[in-house]
């Protein structure tokens, strides 16, 4: 018997540090799926430059530059001085 497959696609990961813009190698914010299949990544930069033609030929664009206007995360040792 053969197990059941689905079509559904697995949610993005979220973006880390090691994520590079594939436009000018910053730290990417913006991962777009494209209908072909490819992936691109951009720095919120690029993602902005370029957006209204990605929306032509993405299927899915996962935005995080919100991360950007978030307050840093303040470790204890920091918050002790």
């Amino acid at each position: 018997m053969r197990p059941q497959v689905t079509t559904a696609l697995a949610p993005s990961s979220t973006l880390s540090a090691a994520d590079r813009c594939d436009r000018c190698g910053a730290q990417a914010y913006v991962r777009v799926t494209l209908t072909s299949g490819g992936e691109l990544l951009f720095c919120a930069h690029h993602g902005r430059e370029h957006s209204e033609k990605l929306r032509n030929i993405a299927i899915t664009i996962h935005d995080e530059t919100g991360r950007l206007d978030a307050a840093p995360a303040v470790s204890a040792a920091e918050d002790e001085q």
